[in-house]
């Protein structure tokens, strides 16, 4: 197990929120417990956005989903969606795949569908792709996560992420974080999310490969974390 920094694994850290009774006062609160605990990101649901951009009060970078939480959305409707989003004052977009494609294989309809986010986002806007990892792992196995993460790379995506944290079939995993980084690392970065609830979850994702951490109980996650100063 690694030794880790709280404020370095908070800057790891995006800070969510998409509960769907959340209300434009729960966000405020979200951007100042962010600034607080110095994480990396917030994220919220689209029409969310524009009270975080305008609420936050520290570095923090504004985060969006895209076809949330089923990825059942048509390919144009996801890219407007992400497209407003960015003009809202989004810094990066979290899309979801259609997971079903994956299921079936057709995995250049998972790249056609990152592509169109991709091009409605524009090249500066940081794109996650969420492959509910549980998913894929459970009715087909590693290999269609492995190709799922790899047509999303290609079609643009800067991360691949584990989970939405809505399906059954649970969030984020050890063993999807390997494959998934073994798959796109380090060209792609890895978004582990999903049920992370202690120090010693995070910790062990950020071991098998993770380089971003969704998480809505940031705080108690954090607390977990002692400080290390042999960690330079």
């Amino acid at each position: 197990m690694g030794a880790y920094r709280r404020a370095d694994v908070a800057a790891l850290v995006d800070h969510t929120l998409l509960k769907p009774e959340a209300t434009e006062a729960d966000v405020v609160r979200l951007a100042d417990e962010a600034a607080q605990l110095g994480v990396y990101a917030m994220c919220v649901s689209p029409s969310m956005v524009p009270v975080a951009a305008r609420s936050r009060s520290g570095a923090q970078k504004v985060c969006a989903v895209v076809g949330f939480p089923s990825g059942k959305h048509l390919s144009a409707v996801k890219a407007e969606e992400a497209r407003l989003a960015v003009a809202a004052g989004a810094d990066e977009i979290d899309m979801v795949i259609d997971v079903g494609a994956a299921v079936a294989g057709d995995f250049g309809a998972v790249g056609a569908d990152v592509a169109a986010v991709r091009a409605a986002a524009g090249d500066r806007v940081v794109l996650k792709v969420i492959v509910e990892s549980a998913v894929l792992l459970a009715v087909v196995g590693e290999r269609a996560l492995t190709e799922a993460c790899s047509a999303a790379a290609e079609a643009g995506a800067d991360f691949v992420k584990t989970s939405t944290g809505f399906h059954p079939a649970g969030g984020a995993t050890v063993r999807a974080v390997e494959v998934m980084t073994a798959a796109v690392a380090p060209q792609v970065g890895v978004k582990a999310s999903g049920g992370i609830r202690t120090a010693a979850d995070a910790i062990a994702l950020l071991d098998a490969g993770a380089t971003r951490l969704g998480l809505s109980g940031t705080r108690a996650v954090l607390e977990g974390i002692e400080y290390d100063q042999s960690v330079n």
